[in-house]
């Protein structure tokens, strides 16, 4: 059953504007999948019988403790709920509160056993399924769909079963866009995020590559904004086990309108992102 979360545990950060035309609706329920303070995920149901598709989201922040939550996802979350998408809008650990390598891969493989869960307890299609990654957030997006050997950060593990993923500018291959995401940072944060150097880095990041092994998915939608979109061998890389790949660039956008409800640019590319959604492209 649900297990209710403490006060206080939805996310309390920066919304950067993302709210300024949808405010956040209040989680149906909260759901604990680690009993460490960021282990929650905000679950929205929209009304009706269902059974909806269900999106499960991962929001950016440079993987860096104190910059991003759930907070400024929470009004994309809500504008996907009013129109008939269930979302679980997922919080996990950061380089500085315990995340990093491997800390974080083991809250994103956590958190997906939370697909089952909600599937079996409310009215979600588990054969629609979506994650969906802001920035940083585009690593679970796609490595949760990714089968991994015993050298991965959690060990070994089998790919999460999910439709699709949606990228929300974010890397594609975070080793071979390292530097385009630092200066989108304004940090170096990819290897902190890895936690080594020298050649552990290469060798960690060649684990969680697509070129090593690629998400097992149906559809990959990227969402670009200020960083440039994946280069053909990466998208090729990404698409090796059939998925079909497409990329909508966006140049001049801010990074954070296209996750915005009713920012202009939202606007424009909310129906290809609600097809991948409901599975209807």
């Amino acid at each position: 059953m649900t297990e209710p979360d403490s006060a206080g545990s939805a996310g309390t950060l920066s919304t950067y504007g993302a709210d300024a035309r949808v405010s956040a609706s209040v989680p149906d329920a909260i759901l604990r999948y680690s009993a460490h303070a960021r282990g929650f995920a905000e679950l929205r149901l929209p009304q009706g019988r269902g059974d909806f598709p269900l999106a499960v989201i991962f929001h950016g922040g440079c993987w860096k403790a104190g910059i991003a939550d759930t907070a400024y996802m929470a009004p994309l979350a809500t504008r996907w709920q009013a129109q008939g998408i269930a979302t679980l809008n997922v919080d996990y650990r950061e380089v500085g509160d315990g995340g990093g390598w491997p800390g974080s891969f083991e809250d994103w493989d956590s958190a997906a056993h939370l697909i089952d869960r909600v599937a079996s307890e409310y009215a979600v299609d588990r054969g629609r399924v979506t994650l969906v990654g802001h920035s940083a957030g585009a690593l679970p997006a796609l490595w949760l769909a990714t089968s991994q050997d015993s050298g991965g950060p959690v060990s070994a593990r089998t790919a999460t079963k999910v439709r699709a993923g949606i990228v929300l500018d974010g890397p594609g291959d975070i080793g071979r866009e390292a530097r385009d995401f630092d200066a989108l940072c304004e940090f170096s944060s990819v290897s902190p995020f890895v936690g080594a150097d020298g050649q552990e880095i290469d060798n960690r990041l060649a684990v969680i590559s697509p070129f090593r092994k690629a998400p097992q998915l149906e559809q990959v939608l990227f969402v670009q904004a200020k960083l440039p979109s994946p280069s053909a061998d990466v998208i090729a890389a990404i698409a090796a086990d059939g998925a079909q790949v497409d990329v909508l660039s966006n140049p001049g956008a801010s990074h954070f309108a296209i996750v915005t409800p009713g920012a202009p640019v939202y606007e424009r590319l909310e129906p290809a992102m609600l097809a991948v959604l409901r599975g209807t492209e």
